[in-house]
This record gives C-alpha cells, sequence and structure tokens, in this order.
C-alpha cells in the first residue's frame, strides 16, 4: 500500500499583512490607488512651483534666450523632482509633504526599516515608468505618432501594474521591495480610573482602609488591570466559565489578604475587584506624592533599614 502525501495548498498573501524578521505578523491597510493619486498630485505641484521659480530666476539673469526656456523649464523639473523625493522620503521615514497630508507612507515589504537604497530606487524607477515618458508625450508633435503612441502605450503599462497586485506596488515598488501603507491609527484604551475612587466605592458599597490597602503595589495593581480589561472584551461560553472561577479566586484571595470581612455575592464579585482597583489606586499614587513608590506586594521588606 502507497502512502501519497498531499501538498498544503498554497496561501494568498493578505493584502494588509507584513511579516517582519522577529515573525510577528503586522495588520496594516495598503494605500488605495486614490489617495496615492492625490499624495502625488500634491507633490507634483509643489516640486513644479519650484522648477518654475528656478526658470524665473535664470531667465532673469539672462542666462538663456526664450527658445531654451522650455528645454531649462524640463531640466529644472527633474533636478528638482528627484532629490525631493528621495530626500524628504528619508527625512521622514518614507513620507513626502503629499504622503504627510494624506497620512500614507512608504514602508518596506519584509517589515525592515527603510534603507537608502530602497527609497533612490524606488523614485529613480518612478521617472522611468511616469514622468519621463510623460515630458517625452507632451514635448512630441503629431509627426511623431508612433513615439508619441509608445510613450501612451509604456505610461498604461506602468499604471496596470499595481491594478493587478494585491499590494498595490507598482514597478518602483516591486524592485526595491517596498509598499504604501495608511497611518496606524492609535487607540488609546478607556482608563478604568475614570471616575474617582471615591465616588464609585460609595456608590457600590464597598469601602477600603488605609491599612487594608497598604498590602499591595503597582505590579499587582497592574495585573489587576489586565484582568478586568479582559473581561470588557467579552468571552465565549467555555471561557466565561474559567474566568467566572478566575475571579472568585482572585475576590477571595484580596478579601484574605486585606482582612476584609464582609462576603461578595456573586454578582457584585466585577463591582468589587472595579471599587478596589480605584481605591488601591488612588491610595498608590497618594502615597508616591510624599516620594513613597511602591513596586509590589514585597515593597516593605525592600525598604525596611537593614
Amino acid at each position: 500500500m502507497k502512502l501519497r502525501w498531499r501538498k498544503a495548498p498554497k496561501t494568498k498573501p493578505s493584502t494588509g499583512e507584513l511579516v517582519p524578521p522577529e515573525g510577528v505578523p503586522l495588520k496594516l491597510e495598503v494605500a488605495g490607488l486614490g489617495v496615492r493619486l492625490a499624495a502625488q498630485i500634491t507633490d507634483v505641484i509643489l516640486t513644479l512651483v519650484a522648477s518654475i521659480c528656478l526658470v524665473i530666476l535664470v531667465a532673469s539673469l539672462g542666462f538663456s534666450s526664450p527658445d531654451t526656456l522650455i528645454a531649462i523649464g524640463s531640466l529644472m523639473f527633474f533636478v528638482t523632482r528627484v532629490p525631493y523625493y528621495v530626500l524628504t522620503e528619508l527625512a521622514w521615514n518614507g513620507q513626502t509633504l503629499g504622503k504627510r497630508l494624506m497620512k500614507i507612507k512608504v514602508v518596506s515589504h519584509d517589515g525592515r526599516s527603510l534603507s537608502t537604497h530602497a527609497l533612490v530606487l524606488r523614485n529613480l524607477m518612478k521617472e522611468a515608468e511616469i514622468f519621463l515618458p510623460a515630458t517625452l508625450l507632451l514635448s512630441l508633435n503629431a509627426a511623431t505618432p508612433l513615439v508619441s503612441g509608445f510613450a501612451l502605450l509604456w505610461i498604461i503599462a506602468g499604471l496596470m501594474v499595481p491594478l493587478c497586485n494585491p499590494y498595490r506596488q507598482r514597478l518602483g515598488d516591486l524592485m526595491a521591495g517596498t509598499h504604501v501603507i495608511h497611518m496606524p491609527v492609535p487607540i488609546l484604551l478607556k482608563d478604568l480610573a475614570g471616575k474617582p475612587a471615591k465616588q464609585i466605592t460609595e456608590k457600590e458599597g464597598f469601602v477600603f482602609l488605609a491599612h487594608q490597602l497598604d498590602h499591595y503595589g503597582a505590579f499587582e495593581l497592574q495585573t489587576l488591570e489586565a484582568l478586568l480589561r479582559a473581561q470588557e472584551t467579552g468571552a465565549a461560553p467555555q471561557q466565561g466559565q474559567k474566568q467566572g472561577a478566575t475571579i472568585q479566586a482572585v475576590v477571595e484571595k484580596i478579601r484574605q489578604k486585606i482582612g476584609y470581612a464582609n462576603k461578595v455575592p456573586e454578582a457584585r464579585r466585577l463591582e468589587f475587584l472595579r471599587a478596589f482597583y480605584n481605591a488601591q489606586r488612588a491610595h498608590l499614587e497618594q502615597r508616591q506624592l510624599f516620594g513613597e513608590r511602591r513596586k509590589d506586594k514585597h515593597y516593605a521588606a525592600e525598604d525596611a533599614p537593614s
């Protein structure tokens, strides 16, 4: 009897996933063609204005004739454009002024930091993909339809590459190993102690005395905060039963440690933990104002004079 091994099906790469060298995938939103085009138009306008100013300066100094202004203008546009893209993306970690306005940036496809070689390569390829064929197309006349048609087809082919790529990469991105993403929006979690601790304890009926709050430090407070945040995310039925047992064990351990005599009903265990968290946090912050910083429950032994 022969055994046949089936090859595992190849999974398509996720369009919003980067895998850095550490092996932890990062979920990022790939920038679409519309927002990239808007950033590109902004950058072109800026460099065009700068090149026009240079042309006016050259003409005012009498270094050129009216017949050569167009050629000089094209040269100035090229000389202004290439350093602008490379230097701004180097200085702002993958962003030009247009990209900053559109909140997008260039990142390395493998999650590593951007290299100078990659940024120079992708921007020089932009010249070969778009700008040089466009300049050739605008400078030619009706007497050269074959060359004009070739330049137009070249531009269309260059624009079709990102449409057929899951990461919306153009030729320069493919060669440099980069792509463009939307800037991640940082989300700050709501502070668990948003309400004053005193207000919560009075409302819920849990009152803790100062000597009861002297048993724990910042480490235990952070551990309790992580437990409370886990409850806010919700859980499956099986995980809910496990979390319920964990909460019960934590409540009983805190009661025994601080000498809290009253029993906590099952329906109010989370309320008890939230009230204790707020009271403990306020107590530690108050003690810190007086120069006493408590890292964990062993602070008393550490601070004791030898």
